[in-house]
């Protein structure tokens, strides 16, 4: 099967290292994944360049998302293996523009991925 994050597809944001562009099964308005060019199958796998450069250009997205969207915060998340919840094997950082009242409750915030211990 072939990486759906190797072609390239066209980017909003494009470095020596990552590229930026919209999910396409976006969570909110202006979700972005942030990957590696190099097909790395996860974040611990990421040379501290491209590590250093995936951060560099998701700190670009949230003022492109900032500017465009006006959120009102963000989640911001990496799922590493497949027991996390990772489904393409092509690491990626996942920038979720939230947006006041886009859920009832969202105190707990990334630790929905376990719903039973979002809430503390």
């Amino acid at each position: 099967m072939t990486c759906p994050f190797c072609d390239h597809t066209p980017a909003y944001i494009e470095n020596e290292l990552t590229l930026a562009r919209l999910d396409k099964y976006p969570v909110s308005k202006g979700h972005t994944l942030v990957t590696t060019k190099r097909h790395v199958p996860g974040l611990f796998d990421c040379t501290e360049h491209e590590i250093n450069e995936l951060w560099t250009t998701v700190r670009e997205v949230e003022r492109h998302l900032v500017a465009k969207y006006m959120p009102d915060g963000f989640n911001v998340g990496v799922n590493v293996g497949e027991d996390a919840g990772q489904t393409v094997m092509h690491t990626h950082i996942h920038v979720i523009p939230r947006y006041s009242g886009d859920m009832t409750d969202p105190r707990g915030g990334v630790r929905g991925v376990i719903p039973g211990k979002q809430k503390y």
